[in-house]
């Protein structure tokens, strides 16, 4: 029995029960003027066995068909996306945080209490930019069905990363459905397991292997980037004792010394493309420890830390903004250095950094999507989708699908080893969560917390 039929039997049994269930909590909450919050490890709990939770004094925003074709969305998608629908009274203190621990799931969590919205994430999942932009998209979507539909499309389009979790496999936690009503389809469920259990094992090794696939092809270029920092520091010939060196030079040489060896330790220890990342971050900055350090002893002034040349990370620092067109694309402005600069004011090609395919050598941007990370290691997630559009890589980013396989985002590094999907327990970053819900606001998608709302309503 395939998984889209032990879901259409779950529908179809389950529906007249959560009708039951929706009209006695309608009763329920029409008998109190006072609302009794359910306690987050309940929802949690919730969250660990299906991907949308609707709370019993929420449901006049979802409906339990709606609520079920939203899990079902998700589900399908194979990504680790969490809804909770919580009553406009729900205490806010500190509330994804506390979620987040409960739940104990790398993901993505989108929260809608009464008619507000707000969102938080693992950064391994998706960059603490991404989500305010998907908070700030969908805040005036409208009703709940609405709203949540459209948070959940943006971010599979996004790239939301990693897989769902493997509890979610068994078909159970439909949205607010309690126990007792998981008993009563209990059979039905027991009869797809098996064979859920099996495409989901069968999914996940199929990524595994295309994940091992691309770090190889990651190990050739990242060791030739490692080498060549590592000449450079041979070349540069500075001695801390030399005439002339002071603290501020020592500090640099040690930076970019730590630098190097970071690097090399992080490509030692690298299990997944996404861990790659780390190393040409290590690498870009000990470059700007260099720029640093050759400023200082020329007495020239200092440079502005700018992201590396685009066309050729080796190259160090950009200097300058110049503009570039690739074959076939659309004029972009791009980080250059001083030699591609006045190259492209010459009319000539730049020096572009080249990598193995399997028509030949191409240009990283054109070679395919495990360069990806590298390039996010470099240029961050700031201006890398920019420089990228048009390209074959920044086409394979954008799809919902890269991110399971080759990380999230175009370069967050906070994702502390754990894939999306991923039991961490309470080992996440707090930083991702913090905020918003802080003393009882919403943020906005304002990640810096404070102020009513953070302005975002």
């Amino acid at each position: 029995m395939n998984a889209a039929l032990v879901r259409g039997l779950l529908r179809l049994l389950v529906a007249p029960l959560v009708a039951v269930l929706a009209v006695l909590a309608v009763l329920s909450v029409g008998t109190s003027t006072a609302y009794a919050a359910t306690d987050v490890s309940e929802i949690a709990k919730s969250l660990r066995k299906g991907p949308v939770y609707v709370d019993p004094a929420a449901t006049d925003q979802l409906s339990g068909s709606d609520a079920q074709a939203l899990a079902d969305k998700i589900r399908d998608a194979d990504k680790p996306i969490f809804v909770a629908v919580l009553p406009a009274g729900f205490p806010t203190q500190n509330l994804f945080a506390k979620l987040r621990t409960e739940t104990g799931i790398t993901g993505l969590y989108g929260v809608r209490l009464g008619d507000r919205f707000d969102a938080r994430a693992d950064s391994s999942v998706l960059s603490r930019q991404a989500v305010g932009n998907l908070v700030t998209t969908v805040q005036g979507a409208g009703d709940a069905k609405a709203q949540l539909n459209d948070f959940v499309d943006d971010a599979l389009r996004g790239g939301v990363g990693g897989s769902a979790p493997s509890s979610w496999s068994g078909g159970g936690g439909d949205p607010g459905v309690n126990a007792g009503t998981l008993a009563a389809v209990g059979a039905v469920i027991a009869a797809g397991a098996a064979s859920a259990y099996a495409v989901v094992r069968r999914s996940r090794r199929r990524k595994e292997e295309e994940r091992r696939a691309a770090l190889e092809k990651l190990r050739v270029v990242v060791d030739e980037d490692i080498t060549a920092f590592g000449e450079e520091l041979d070349r540069l010939d500075f001695h801390p004792a030399e005439a002339g060196a002071d603290d501020a030079m020592r500090a640099d040489y040690e930076r970019a010394l730590d630098a190097y060896e970071r690097a090399k330790s992080f490509m030692a220890a690298a299990q997944r493309p996404e861990e790659v990342r780390g190393v040409t971050q290590a690498l870009e900055d000990g470059r700007f420890s260099l720029a640093l350090l050759a400023a200082r002893r020329e007495r020239r002034p200092l440079p502005d830390r700018r992201a590396p040349c685009f066309f050729d990370p080796r190259h160090g620092p950009s200097v300058a903004d110049a503009t570039w067109t690739p074959d076939g694309g659309t004029a972009r402005e791009v980080p250059v250095c001083a030699a591609d600069q006045a190259r492209l004011a010459d009319g000539l090609d730049p020096m572009v950094r080249e990598v193995d395919t399997a028509s030949g050598r191409r240009p990283y941007w054109d070679a395919g999507p495990a360069y990806g990370p590298w390039a996010g290691g470099y240029f961050g997630g700031g201006i890398l989708p920019g420089l990228l559009i048009g390209t074959l890589l920044g086409h394979v980013m954008a799809a919902p699908s890269y991110g399971a396989v080759y990380g999230a985002g175009y370069g967050d590094f906070g994702g502390g080893g754990f894939d999306g999907g991923d039991v961490s327990g309470a080992d996440f970053n707090p930083d991702d969560f913090s905020g918003g819900f802080g003393g009882g606001d919403f943020g906005g998608g304002d990640f810096g917390g404070g102020g009513d709302f953070g302005g975002g309503f």
